[in-house]
């Protein structure tokens, strides 16, 4: 009887906050016996276009990189700058 486990995404989700985007990972954690599932566990992230993109997985870099335009990125900072005031 062999177990494995495999980390995969679920979904990848664009987030609108108004004047900037989010881009939220769904990641399934699936259990399997002998090459058949026997569990199902979920974990979501959210990503901000103020992230160091090298660390995420393809898939989810290559969509932050066409989410956080300059303008999103700005609109963040901004965001930020006005919520520490």
């Amino acid at each position: 009887m062999a177990l494995t486990e495999e980390n995969i995404n679920d979904k990848i989700e664009v987030v609108n906050k108004g004047t900037y985007s989010v881009v939220q990972v769904r990641t399934a954690t699936v259990i399997k016996r002998d090459g058949v599932e026997i569990s199902r566990a979920f974990h979501r992230t959210t990503i901000y276009p103020n992230a160091d993109l090298t660390l995420l997985d393809p898939d989810v870099s290559a969509v932050c990189a066409a989410v956080f335009t300059g303008d999103c990125k700005a609109a963040y900072a901004a965001f930020i700058a006005s919520s520490d005031e």
